[in-house]
């Protein structure tokens, strides 16, 4: 069960406040919403960014990614997409479809394994950006290779 806090965070959908880190950029670039992590024993949830390529269009709309919610154990180290929801350019979120996959192993290098190393982190953590904005032009930065180490 989750604790009453976490359940009434839960409900109450997305997250007006974020912390933004970068966890990596291949396909998509991947940011991890630190602001959105709750816990309750060893199992983690948190909300996760994925910022796609500028001009990425899809069905004649304009968008710059979408997030994911997860859940992940931090002992077994398996992840589960919970859903999907897509992010317009501008801001607007559309609807959640849920990800009715099973859980799975968190290899190594992927962008599970790495969203699942900060979920499940007892260290602070800095956030690189703060807004949807930023996390936008930080993500397509990391996916063009103009971010400077």
């Amino acid at each position: 069960m989750l604790p009453i806090a976490a359940a009434l965070a839960v409900l109450a959908g997305p997250q007006d406040e974020h912390a933004f880190v970068l966890t990596g950029a291949g396909r998509f670039a991947v940011l991890a919403d630190l602001a959105s992590i709750r816990r309750d024993g060893d199992v983690a949830t948190m909300r996760s960014f994925q910022v796609v390529e500028p001009d990425f269009i899809a069905g004649g709309n304009a968008y710059w990614g979408g997030w994911s919610r997860w859940r992940f154990d931090c002992v077994a180290m398996t992840a589960d997409r919970l859903d999907f929801a897509s992010v317009r350019e501008g801001g607007t979120e559309g609807p959640a479809t849920p990800d009715t996959a099973p859980p799975y192993s968190a290899d190594p290098g992927g962008d599970a394994a790495e969203l699942l190393a900060v979920a499940c982190s007892t260290e602070a953590r800095s956030p690189d950006v703060v807004t949807l904005e930023d996390a936008v032009i930080l993500g397509r930065a990391a996916l063009s290779g103009d971010l400077i180490p």
